[in-house]
């Protein structure tokens, strides 16, 4: 695809976690727009998709595997996790990332739901694709490269283990792996140390397990590539591949053991920053484009292939002016695209709502209200690993980027909205458990922490529960 089509190599998630980034790319909506606040807080079931528009206008469509836009996987875990985000408390959310060796050397297909999708899309693009004459549209979602659910965890399992054969390892090439760096736990931003507290990583590690756990993602990663060869071949044997315009993206990406984390819920580059490559038809070949891009310009994308008129309210715009062979220069598409892109989270393992804007140069990331918690500023081309945090350093930038992303969302009013929200599912959960909630969550993920001290716990519950929160509603830009 790279060779045949256009890489995006600046495109990001609008959310990095499963649902909510998923939401924004079937609705072309920002997150805080479709308040797809959480794993299991997805979009309305009755919302009016890309897919739904291609079919009022004349497109065959399918939909095969992962479609978790509505609402995700989400143990009971999950859920009160993502609630109690607030409390001031830290207890382990996630088993330890660890690695699996599947005995059979030779096993191919490890990640066998994902292998039966796609063997289901094969199937359909032989039977009905090429049959027809009217124009389709199919959608493959894959789990992979997701870590895999941890058995020793029991009925509300986290996904902490990386899971692979030899026939995949041996396509990684381990002495290419880079050990990323971290900083001291001591001067880890407060944010991120509750999430590599939650996600069970501030322990010690070596560095054979931490190249491990990455040399079994990338191995997990070619599985993938696998499964993406299958259709490619497909198209390919039903001269269907000349005329057809393949999209290939990810919801979030893995940190895999950078930043002292693993799993996604982060706004560093190895959880927001996503592939993203088309090819077909008109679509230019070997071009990289740098331009920033993101997850809701695919339903304008996808409308404009369609040549259907584009709705006004989107959040994102078309990609095709930037990987059309008619395409001249990146600079005519600043008239088109912002330069700059918008990314939030407010789920798991994240204490606190957290925004990004990234531009050209800067990523900005700031929390909450914009002052309870300091904000990051990261120049990636001078600091790629995005270790130095140079906000206080640089005030007018700092200023300048947050006065831009306040013009796109009116963050403190959101993260209130939030909170607010995370109070009411919690407290109709627990009246829906009795009294009986403390014992409840003694015997869900956090269990290891939780029963030491269940007082403790319960009356910092009690305290964030009678906290004060904002009761402004209004989740328009302002």
């Amino acid at each position: 695809m790279k060779a045949h089509g256009t890489s995006f190599l600046n495109a990001y998630t609008n959310s990095p976690i499963c649902c909510p980034s998923r939401a924004a790319m079937w609705s072309g909506l920002f997150t805080h727009l479709t308040e797809s606040w959480n794993n299991f807080k997805g979009l309305d079931p009755n919302y009016t998709t890309w897919m739904d528009i291609m079919r009022k206008h004349g497109y065959r469509t399918q939909k095969f595997g992962k479609l978790d836009y509505t609402s995700g996987h989400h143990s009971i875990s999950n859920r009160v996790e993502a609630w109690t985000r607030d409390v001031a408390f830290l207890l382990r959310q996630e088993g330890r990332p660890m690695v699996n060796l599947i005995p059979k050397k030779t096993k191919v297909r490890i990640m066998e739901e994902d292998w039966k999708n796609t063997d289901r899309a094969v199937n359909w693009l032989r039977k009905e694709a090429s049959n027809y004459t009217q124009p389709f549209v199919l959608y493959l979602g894959l789990n992979l490269p997701h870590p895999y659910p941890s058995p020793s965890s029991g009925e509300n399992f986290g996904s902490s283990t990386f899971h692979t054969s030899l026939y995949w390892l041996k396509k990684v090439s381990y002495d290419a792996i880079k050990i990323p760096k971290w900083l001291p736990l001591s001067e880890m931003h407060p944010v991120d140390y509750y999430s590599s507290y939650t996600k069970n990583c501030t322990g010690k590690f070596t560095e054979k397990e931490i190249k491990n756990i990455r040399a079994f993602y990338y191995a997990m990663c070619a599985e993938t590539d696998a499964m993406l060869g299958e259709i490619i071949l497909a198209l390919h044997q039903l001269d269907l591949l000349q005329k057809t315009i393949v999209i290939y993206t990810s919801d979030h990406g893995e940190l895999a053991m950078e930043h002292r984390q693993f799993y996604k819920m982060s706004m560093y580059e190895a959880s927001a920053h996503v592939p993203l490559l088309i090819m077909g038809p008109r679509i230019k070949a070997n071009l990289q484009v740098s331009n920033v891009v993101s997850l809701v310009d695919i339903y304008p994308t996808m409308l404009d292939i369609a040549g259907v008129p584009l709705p006004q309210d989107l959040s994102g715009y078309s990609l095709l002016p930037l990987s059309s062979e008619t395409f001249k220069n990146e600079h005519e598409f600043r008239n088109i695209h912002p330069p700059w892109i918008l990314s939030e989270f407010h789920g798991c393992n994240v204490n606190a709502s957290t925004y990004m804007l990234r531009t050209n140069q800067w990523k900005y990331i700031a929390y909450s209200d914009g002052t309870s918690v300091l904000p990051q500023l990261f120049d990636l081309s001078s600091d790629p690993d995005e270790l130095t945090n140079i906000a206080t350093k640089f005030p007018e930038i700092t200023y300048s980027l947050d006065q831009k992303l306040r013009s796109i969302i009116n963050y403190p009013k959101v993260s209130a909205s939030v909170h607010r929200y995370n109070k009411e599912q919690f407290l109709k959960w627990r009246r829906s458990v009795g009294q009986n909630y403390s014992n409840v969550i003694g015997n869900l993920r956090w269990h290891q922490d939780w029963l030491k001290k269940p007082r403790k716990y319960e009356s910092a519950i009690d305290q964030w529960l009678n906290t004060h929160s904002n009761p402004k509603k209004n989740l328009n830009k302002s």
